[in-house]
């Protein structure tokens, strides 16, 4: 049996008996040995293999898979660029903390900077962004401590595959192969944290540092302060509406907190964040902080949920303040425009049947939702706020929708675009893909910049582009709406299959205006 052939064989195994259940595999030569063997082991019924063309858009992929099974994915490529494509996954992984396992196939050792076709320097080639790597070529290969490493993060495996490439036997060498089971290690010693101070705020961003809704359900209930929560749709007892009447100074410092509780990241909203600057005292709940961004500051950062020694009697006034202020934000919104960015988010939000998951993407339609939707329970959300690139969206949606009986997506016209070769080949799924078209970079036109010289050019980027077209020269059913009944219709129909909706809106300017009359009549 040559060379690459075992190595191969021996790595599939050690996926199986590790827990590996998903590969995503990108089609290559130099990575022929482990396709076979990945086949092999797919017919065996130990694996699923699922064959994405594009590297960029299998990261992606792969990384949706793990956030909804919470297990490990392999990512399997050739070598050359196909590696580097990776990267953007990898990063939001990283930021993540999610496991995906990168094996990159590769020339012998030999070979490298010898000008060999395809072949570069691939050991290293995500630097600091991951959490282990190997460089392989021995096949008594282990895989341990990738397996250890893929706890708190992306690993990568380089795999120096020399020729021959294919088999040279018909060995049954999976007999005796049973599947292993993925366990997490992250659980950590509770530490106590004390709380003498009544008038306090827990703030919990997007990605929940990694912790489930019932776990911080369950602290919030136990301390008694208001909850705000960037993603309104997990957290029913939250606080509506917060990033928008926050972003009033003189509210704010009616509101100023003694102590900010601060569970995972919050990166939406800049109001949000400039309460929590405020406080008295800052406390951080976030495990990633022991290897990723660890210069994260605070006045007492915690690596998991406490157990809180509270010593205080709960304070109605200052509850009873954030909730007034909360039906002031509900007044405001209830001035906005019938068919506008806004009140599609409220629409949707509310719309989205019990059981159901979702997807949203970054810019504008997760900030729509965190400020005008409603809290309300029963929707499982996902979005990728490691980085909160806009790359990689459909790819991200698809990937979670494998393991849901129902997904929708919400994305930006941009997002869609930008990773529109995630249609290609797509999987048996039932998801439906809402996508916000406002011909551009609707963020921009709310943030600073908005007005610059050049910055329909520079920032706007309209793209003037039929997304429906776009969408059905993929062989993929879609439609377009363009009012709140239409919307309603469609949102009301039960989702089957893979579907585009393009949702068109009123101009990146009106949605600006709109948005500023809002937060002007909270002043």
């Amino acid at each position: 049996m040559n060379t690459s052939t075992t190595l191969a064989r021996t790595l599939t195994r050690e996926l199986i008996e590790g827990g590996v259940t998903d590969v995503v595999l990108s089609p290559g030569s130099r990575n022929a040995p482990l396709s076979i063997a990945l086949f092999a082991a797919e017919e065996a019924g130990l694996l699923t293999l699922h064959i994405r063309i594009d590297e960029r858009t299998a990261g992606f992929f792969a990384l949706g898979i793990a956030k909804a099974t919470e297990r490990p994915v392999a990512l399997v490529c050739t070598s050359g660029t196909a590696v580097a494509n990776y990267h953007p996954a990898i990063l939001e992984a990283y930021h993540s903390q999610i496991p995906i396992l990168a094996i990159s196939a590769d020339r012998p050792e030999k070979l490298r900077e010898t000008g060999a076709n395809q072949t570069t320097l691939q050991a290293g080639i995500f630097t600091s962004t991951i959490v282990y790597e190997a460089d392989i070529s021995d096949p008594d290969i282990k895989l341990t401590r990738a397996f250890n490493g893929l706890q708190s993060g992306p690993v990568h495996l380089n795999i120096q595959f020399d020729e021959p490439l294919l088999p040279d036997d018909s060995e049954k060498w999976l007999k005796g192969v049973k599947a292993g089971k993925w366990k997490s290690q992250r659980e950590q010693l509770a530490e106590e944290l004390h709380l003498t101070q009544p008038r306090g705020v827990i703030v919990v961003g997007h990605d929940r540092g990694g912790f489930s809704v019932a776990e911080i359900d369950t602290l919030a209930k136990e301390i008694g302060w208001p909850l705000i929560a960037e993603d309104p749709l997990s957290f029913s007892h939250s606080i509506a509406h917060a990033s928008l009447f926050l972003s009033s100074e003189s509210t704010r410092e009616s509101l100023q907190p003694q102590v900010a509780i601060v569970v995972g990241r919050t990166t939406l909203s800049r109001s949000t964040n400039a309460l929590i600057r405020s406080a008295k005292l800052e406390i951080v709940i976030d495990p990633r902080t022991s290897n990723v961004d660890m210069k994260r500051s605070a006045d007492q950062i915690l690596q998991t949920l406490p157990i809180v020694k509270k010593e205080f009697s709960p304070d109605d006034q200052w509850l009873g303040q954030w909730k007034a202020a909360s039906s002031r934000s509900l007044s405001a919104i209830s001035s906005l425009p019938k068919w506008s960015e806004e009140n599609i988010a409220r629409e949707i939000a509310s719309s989205l049947p019990e059981g159901s998951a979702l997807f949203i993407s970054s810019s504008r339609p997760i900030r729509d939702i965190e400020g005008f939707a409603s809290p309300r329970s029963g929707v499982e959300v996902f979005a990728n706020r490691g980085l909160a690139g806009i790359d990689g969206n459909i790819s991200s949606a698809l990937g979670v929708s494998l393991s849901r009986k129902t997904t929708t997506a919400v994305l930006g016209d941009l997002s869609f675009l930008h990773d529109i070769t995630g249609l290609l080949g797509t999987p048996k799924t039932n998801l439906r893909i809402l996508v916000i078209n406002n011909d551009g970079g609707g963020i921009f036109s709310t943030l600073p910049q908005s007005g610059v010289e050049g910055f329909e050019k520079i920032f706007g980027t309209p793209h003037g582009r039929n997304l429906e077209s776009i969408a059905t020269s993929f062989g993929i059913s879609a439609t377009t709406v363009k009012n709140l009944e239409e919307l309603k219709e469609v949102i009301d129909a039960p989702v089957k299959g893979l579907s585009v909706v393009v949702i068109e809106v009123p101009s990146r300017e009106k949605n600006a205006q709109i948005l500023k009359k809002v937060l002007t009549a909270l002043l």
